[in-house]
């Protein structure tokens, strides 16, 4: 059956190991459409998707744009910065407004984790969540996992490398549960202060070296330190933490062997990445935001499926 066993796409937790690999499955015929000279297909017509961003974004913003446009769905987008949520409307009251416009999905960043979950089940609508605070991202992780399987191949036994700081990322947890559910090993590396207290109960394990972690992995996913949505100081300087922790390409070219780099964006270019690192062959990340449009595609195309 081509159909997701879920509602809504609020988190890769509440997704069946066969709901992620037809999405994956979906997004390759999408990945072909995306590519042709004619890149719109009209499988979303008259369906009508309101972008609801809560907070500041530009790659997930724009990709989740290019994909309804790409399938001719009806956009409407929304910010919050120029709307009555500063008057003091609640988030519900917003939704509801917009809805009673007739609008089929919405696409939702919230800095509060959780809000898309509490609003999946208050509103008649499919929701996407396009992250929630630093809970999960699950759009990210399908891409990201996509972006492996390209370049692997089948992602079991891969081992896969989360670097920097896990406690902050949504996109670190989102692709802790989707690559296990694909067979992949993960592990985490970063300042202690930096990984959450609850990681040995996902069954990942800590590595402090980043040397070490670099050569058991077959790919590292470099993230952004997110100072924004840090309270305390958790390390004494960006520079002593790319001293540490940043990978640049003295360090990648004394590897045992080759290992694939990506990031979830934005980069902090000379903190956990340097230029050469994230421009060389090595690095897909530019293949990983390629792929978001076509796997973004793939969820709002079999989320529509079940719009009764």
């Amino acid at each position: 059956m081509n159909k997701l066993s879920v509602n809504h796409l609020l988190g890769i937790r509440y997704l069946e190991k066969r709901d992620i690999e037809l999405i994956l499955e979906t997004a390759t015929h999408f990945k072909e459409v995306i590519n042709r000279p004619i890149k719109k297909v009209p499988s979303l017509r008259d369906i009508t998707i309101a972008n609801l961003f809560f907070e500041n974004s530009t790659r997930t913003k724009l990709s989740f744009e290019i994909a309804e446009k790409r399938l001719s769905a009806d956009i409407l987008n929304f910010s919050s910065a120029n709307s009555s949520v500063k008057k003091g409307e609640t988030l519900i009251d917003t939704v509801n407004n917009i809805l009673s416009m007739k609008v089929d999905m919405v696409v939702m960043r919230h800095p509060n984790v959780g809000a898309a979950e509490f609003l999946a089940k208050h509103v008649k609508a499919k929701i996407v969540n396009a992250g929630d605070g630093a809970h999960e991202h699950p759009t990210q992780a399908l891409l990201d996992a996509f972006s492996i399987q390209e370049k692997h191949g089948d992602l079991k036994e891969k081992n896969i490398v989360i670097v920097g700081d896990v406690l902050h990322s949504r996109v670190a947890l989102s692709n802790i549960f989707c690559l296990q559910k694909l067979g992949a090993n993960v592990k985490v590396c970063g300042p202690l202060t930096l990984i959450p207290k609850y990681i040995s109960s996902l069954g990942v394990e800590v590595i402090i070296d980043l040397k070490e972690a670099l050569n058991w992995c077959d790919v590292a996913m470099m993230l952004r330190i997110q100072l924004e949505r840090q309270d305390l100081k958790l390390f004494p300087s960006l520079r002593e933490y790319s001293m540490l922790y940043g990978l640049d390409k003295e360090l990648l070219d004394s590897l045992d062997k080759r290992i694939t780099i990506m990031h979830p964006g934005p980069i902090n270019r000379g903190v956990e990445i340097t230029s050469d690192v994230a421009d060389s062959k090595q690095s897909i990340i530019l293949e990983q935001v390629q792929n978001g449009v076509a796997v973004r595609m793939a969820a709002l195309y079999l989320l529509a499926g079940r719009i009764e």
